[in-house]
Formats: C-alpha cells, sequence, structure tokens
C-alpha cells in the first residue's frame, strides 16, 4: 500500500496499475466511485482508516494527475468534498466519519454550509440560531442565510448556539444537520443579476441527533475554523475537470452530475470580473491609452495573484494546514475583480448597462458589473480577512473587543433573540 515515504514513480505505477485492473468505463457511477473509495485513490491524501493512501500532498497530487490522464472519472466535488470532509476528518468522532466520510466520496450525500445569518455575517460568532436538548436530540430553531446548495442537500454544516452563559466564541456547537426533515425551511434568494444561487434557510424544532455534533460540545469555533480556511483557500469554485474522460455510462453520468452542479455557479466567472475578456473587448472598441493601461495593471496584478495561489500550494505540499495566505489570496481576487470590472466599465461605457441578446457581449458586461461587490463579501469580507493577514501573519495587535468575555445573552446583536 502507499504511503508518504513512496516515490513519485511508485506512486503513478501503482495507480495506473488499479486503474487497469479495475476502471470499466461502463460501470455505473455509483459502482465506479465505491470503488474508487474503498481502494484509498478517490482522495489518496487522507488518512489510511479514512478511506486515503496516507500520501503526502505533493504525492496526491501525483495520484490525482496520473488517474486524469489515464481518463477514470474521479470523486465528487462541491461543499461535501471541500469544506466538510476536511473538517471531519480534523473534528468528528470515529462514529460520525464511519457514516459520512464514503458517502461524501462516493457522491451519495450533497451537503451545505449553514453559517451565515442575516443579522451576523461577518462577526459570525454572533450567531443567535440555538440548539437545545431534548433527550438523545438536539431542537434547532433560527435562521441562515447565503446559503449555497441547500434544496439539494442531504446534510448541513450547521453552527448554532448552545450555551448562552459563555462568550460567544465558546458556546457555539458545530452540527451535522440532516436537511430533509419537517422542521427546515429552504427559500431561493434571487440576486439582482437574475441568478437565484443562494437560500435562507428556516429552522423551526429541527431535530439533530447528539451523535452529530462535531468536535466538543461548546466549541464547535474550532471545526468551525478548520471549514472556514478550506472555504479561503478554494480560491474561487473548482470545477470538474472532463477533459480526456473515456466515453461510456460512468463518465456520461459524471457529466450530467457536473452540469447540475455548475449551473449554480454560471456566474462566478462574472463574480471575479471576467479579467480573461479584457484585452480582447479592448481591441474590439479600440480602447484609449488610459484605458490600455487599466487592461494592463488587472493583468499584471492577476498574475501576481496566481504566484500566491502556487506559495498556497508549496506550503500544503510541505505539510502545513491552510493559513492566513488564503485570506491574502482572496483579498487579491476581490481587488482584481473591481478593477476588472472598473476596466469592462470604462471600455464600454454607457452600453455597459444594457443587458439581453442585443447588448454588448449579450449582457455579460453588465452582469459583470452587478455581480463583483458579492465577491467582496462572500466567504469572509475584505475588512475580515484584512484583520486576519494584520493579526495573523503580520503581528499586529488585535483588534480591540468589548464583547468578547460577555456572557453571550449581555451582547448586544442586531439580531432579536429568545
Amino acid at each position: 500500500m502507499s504511503d508518504v515515504s513512496s516515490t513519485p514513480a511508485e506512486v503513478r505505477g501503482q495507480i495506473r496499475e488499479w486503474l487497469q485492473a479495475h476502471w470499466d468505463s461502463e460501470r455505473p457511477l455509483l459502482e465506479w466511485r465505491g470503488l474508487l473509495a474503498d481502494s484509498g485513490w478517490a482522495s489518496p491524501g487522507w488518512p489510511r482508516e479514512w478511506f486515503g493512501r496516507g500520501l503526502s500532498v505533493e504525492l496526491a497530487r501525483i495520484a490525482d494527475a496520473e488517474r486524469q490522464a489515464f481518463g477514470a472519472v474521479g470523486p465528487p466535488i462541491g461543499s461535501g468534498m471541500n469544506l466538510a470532509a476536511p473538517t471531519l476528518l480534523a473534528h468528528a468522532s470515529d462514529v460520525l466519519k464511519r457514516r459520512l466520510v464514503r458517502r461524501i466520496l462516493t457522491g451519495e450525500d450533497r451537503w451545505c454550509q449553514l453559517f451565515s445569518e442575516p443579522g451576523n455575517g461577518s462577526d459570525l460568532a454572533g450567531l443567535t440560531t440555538r440548539a437545545e436538548l431534548d433527550g438523545d436530540e438536539w431542537v434547532v430553531n433560527g435562521q441562515k442565510v447565503w446559503t449555497t446548495g441547500a434544496r439539494t442537500a442531504a446534510y448541513g454544516m450547521l453552527l448554532a448556539r448552545t450555551d448562552w452563559d459563555a462568550p460567544k466564541h465558546r458556546g457555539i456547537t458545530y452540527f451535522v444537520l440532516p436537511m430533509d426533515q419537517p422542521g427546515v425551511e429552504v427559500r431561493p434568494l434571487r440576486q439582482m443579476n437574475g441568478h437565484a444561487s443562494f437560500n435562507e434557510v428556516f429552522f423551526t424544532d429541527a431535530r439533530v441527533p447528539t451523535d452529530n455534533v462535531v468536535g466538543a460540545l461548546n466549541d464547535g469555533w474550532a471545526a468551525a475554523l478548520t471549514t472556514l480556511a478550506h472555504e479561503r483557500g478554494l480560491g474561487g469554485v473548482r470545477l470538474v475537470v472532463s477533459d480526456g474522460w473515456q466515453p461510456g455510462r460512468t463518465s456520461s453520468e459524471a457529466m450530467e452530475e457536473a452540469t447540475e452542479h455548475s449551473r449554480t455557479y454560471a456566474w462566478y466567472p462574472q463574480r471575479a470580473g471576467r479579467p480573461d475578456l479584457l484585452a480582447e473587448i479592448a481591441r474590439e472598441v479600440g480602447a484609449s491609452a488610459f484605458q490600455r493601461q487599466a487592461v494592463a495593471d488587472v493583468v499584471a496584478r492577476q498574475r501576481v495573484a496566481t504566484w500566491n495561489v502556487e506559495r498556497t500550494r508549496a506550503a500544503r505540499a510541505a505539510g502545513r494546514t491552510p493559513g492566513p495566505e488564503g485570506s491574502v489570496a482572496k483579498l487579491a481576487g476581490s481587488d482584481i475583480a473591481r478593477r476588472s470590472a472598473a476596466a469592462h466599465g470604462s471600455m464600454a461605457g454607457a452600453a455597459g448597462m444594457l443587458t439581453g441578446a442585443d447588448a454588448l457581449r449579450d449582457g455579460l458586461i453588465a452582469e459583470v458589473l452587478v455581480s463583483v461587490p458579492g465577491g467582496s463579501i462572500a466567504g469572509g469580507t475584505d475588512e475580515i480577512q484584512h484583520n486576519i493577514v494584520g493579526e495573523r501573519a503580520l503581528g499586529l495587535p488585535r483588534e480591540p473587543s468589548v464583547d468578547s468575555q460577555l456572557p453571550f445573552r449581555e451582547v448586544r446583536t442586531n439580531a432579536r433573540r429568545a
């Protein structure tokens, strides 16, 4: 079996040999992913006891690249793989991991993130959704917002307050909440760009088994930080790499799944400002010298941001967990998006406000202009990222807090609470 001491050549040989013995392009997708999960090759960097091969980050990347080159379908993407699984592996009980982790790898269960609230976004620790123990279950009441994928998720990563007499960071518990139950209501949110990727979620006496607590009771903030670190470290929405898939039933079913997943994120390239189109549009419209300078500025910043992402990957390869470099990457992305939107607006002029088939680029520029502001809010506002970088990377004094040590029931919040 592979381990962290294997060489790249050994890893390539081992996964190639396994794929040649087990890959069948006509297998049902679920059956194939079950084989992949049980072999450890679905996520080879995970621990052996939890469906991995115990490989280093660099060797795991080599194994994934070899699988892609072979043309075999990989594990699903989304919040389950990107956020829930790393958090469960780091904090959950063996009972919970045994029940949930394999189903994430096979794609049987989808997940959503139930963190933000209408009255508490950036101040996430000020959340007021509450959970109260009733026998062997927790009863949840409250509301979450900006939840992607809530309509199709089997489980939600839920933060709820379980101790109102503890300081706000120490009275929170991290739960795995079953979404398909009478006490959970999901309502889509219509955005100003016409999409409805997000949802608000209402809990009315929703139930969570006591076994579904992740980490220690009232210490959910530690698990939440793990989820947030992985969220910020993504550097954008990860899409399925389908190039080179061997044709057949497996890849066909995987492509249907990927197409459905990508619909939610169809507007995310516009949220990033579409810097990839700047030079092309500059040539089309005959941009002025000033406008060309703005385009060059965005391209230069984008290249620097790419190098920073590579530095983050190198840190991960060295075995370090996600840190403040994820916040640097997110800040850079927000800045590039705003500058790119400004450059698009400058070149398009008033026509940039038009939508529809007869507008510039079929209204794409208008969608960029109204989508970009979301990038500075989603996943932690720019102000929060500045604090993280200042305090954790630069060693600056922490921002003064007047409520961090008070019992939470004495803390003033924007939300009403019982």
